[in-house]
């Protein structure tokens, strides 16, 4: 199954790509899961279940419990339970865990590649090549910092810095192992304990990932994964037995979690929507920015809340920037995620297709113009295209709405305050892009954005070194580096 953009167009090469595909024996999909609490696989208290389907084909994957309230105080109740002994451990003692950890997760890196790509319908090379790698290096990196945390500046006035208590996290679809990782690593490092709950749609990889928690020898307890839909995130939010509530997904339910958790005492980070400007000067490097810009919006299929979703080019190579972005477009592969060749997998439910399809639709019906290459897509699954729009305007509702799909909006700019005013003119504020040749403009511009991230001459990439957040409606706090341990941590 392939759909082959550039072997359609006038201008391919007279030679194919052969299918490259990964095995997919690698990995084993159990009939069924039930939760991870206490150490143990358990069923919903009302047995209460869910179908996970593959976004590529729409076969089942598996079926999954559905977590109830009282699910969630049972996990709750193990996780704090088991705070009193992690949390009394030695940093370096912690430290061996989450090595072990990083080092399971190496060794099974490929299996878990795979199993990414079959529930969340991304290319095998981007959850090969891009997030497994990130996963571990993760839980290396805040494996370092368990036995430094008094001496990294935390304390006030000379004071310890202390664990909050049972963490209840809530991560999205888009790079289910990724934030996990994220969100488990610095939890566990500082010495709280976890209550996870994975997205609806992407449940197996937290479920797998229980798995590596027991190969490890984790203390039961220590991390806890309850599986469902936004009801059980709901349950989980409000229960008086968490302490710090992580969430990454939509600006809505973040405002929804931040009305709910208002005046209880507990701390929250939010990493929520974006709308990223991606700005090229006319100085840039043409070949350099349209890799750029592609891996900026095509990126797991522009469902990323960073993505570089609003490029911003300067007048004078508006024309032979978007030339040679069409024949880069012209030459993306889109079709089966396992395919080692493929470069756009499939949308991750049929749910966000129709969202990513009415947004597209609107910004033809108010006027922008739309172009995508020629490309055959697959007759089963969840598919888009390939977009962009000119004639954009910043009134227009492609230009302010996260789409969180592969669809980019093309604005264009004079002078460099013009850029600056453009590239701030939205509710979000998540992160931005800047491509020119000169250093001062570099640091010129990026001050001047409000923007969490800010990449010059690159785009979506990722340390775990680096702290990760936005301003105004893209959330508040900081994940990544020194910064992500402090929201874990009663300072």
């Amino acid at each position: 199954m392939t759909s082959v953009s550039a072997s359609t167009s006038a201008s391919a090469s007279a030679f194919e790509y052969a299918p490259a595909p990964e095995s997919r024996a690698i990995v084993d999909i159990a009939p069924s899961y039930g939760l991870f609490i206490d150490g143990e696989f358990t069923e919903a208290a009302d047995g209460k279940v869910f179908k996970t389907v593959s976004p590529s084909t729409e076969e089942v994957l598996s079926e999954v419990a559905q977590a109830g309230a009282d699910d969630i105080d049972r996990a709750v109740r193990a996780a704090r339970k088991a705070f009193e002994k992690w949390s009394a451990l030695p940093g370096a003692e912690r430290a061996k865990y989450l090595f072990r950890i990083a080092r399971i997760i190496q060794e099974r890196s490929r299996e878990l590649a795979v199993l990414e790509t079959l529930d969340n319908g991304k290319p095998i090379r981007e959850t090969r090549d891009a997030d497994l790698p990130l996963v571990a290096a993760h839980f290396f990196y805040y494996a370092g910092w368990a036995d430094k945390l008094d001496h990294a500046g935390f304390g006030r006035g000379g004071s310890t810095p202390r664990p909050l208590g049972v963490a209840g996290q809530i991560i999205p679809w888009n790079f289910p192992l990724l934030m996990l990782a994220w969100k488990i690593a610095p939890a566990l490092a500082t010495g709280n304990t976890v209550v996870l709950k994975p997205a609806e749609t992407t449940p197996l990889s937290a479920l797998f990932f229980a798995d590596i928690c027991r190969q490890a020898g984790l203390p039961k307890g220590v991390v806890n994964i309850v599986t469902g839909d936004g009801s059980t995130g709901a349950a989980l939010v409000s229960h008086p037995g968490i302490d710090k509530v992580a969430f990454t997904g939509s600006t809505a339910v973040g405002k929804a979690i931040a009305r709910e958790i208002a005046g209880t005492g507990k701390k929250a980070t939010l990493e929520l929507g974006g709308k990223g400007a991606n700005i090229v000067f006319d100085d840039a490097p043409i070949d350099q920015a349209v890799e750029g810009i592609v891996t900026g919006i095509f990126f797991n299929q522009g469902q990323v809340c960073c993505a570089g979703s609003r490029l911003l080019v300067q007048e004078s190579v508006q024309d032979e920037l978007l030339d040679s972005l069409k024949r880069r477009l012209a030459t993306l592969r889109v079709g089966d995620p396992l395919d080692k060749n493929t470069d756009l997998g499939a949308i991750n439910s049929a749910e966000q297709l129709a969202r990513i399809t009415a947004l597209a639709d609107a910004g033809e019906a108010e006027g922008a113009e739309r172009w995508s290459p020629a490309c055959e897509l697959p007759s089963s699954g969840y598919w888009f295209a390939p977009t962009l729009f000119t004639n954009v305007t910043q009134a227009h509702t492609i230009a302010r709405d996260e789409i969180f799909g592969p669809v980019l909006s093309v604005l264009t700019f004079r002078t460099p305050e013009e850029a600056v005013a453009k590239a701030n003119n939205t509710q979000y504020g998540l992160s931005a892009g800047i491509w020119t040749e000169k250093g001062s403009r570099i640091l010129a511009v990026a001050g001047k954005l409000r923007a969490g991230v800010v990449w010059a001459n690159t785009f979506n990439k990722f340390d775990p070194t680096s702290p990760f957040g936005g301003y105004k409606e893209s959330g508040y706090g900081r994940e990544g580096g020194r910064h992500g341990l402090e929201a874990y941590l009663d300072v």
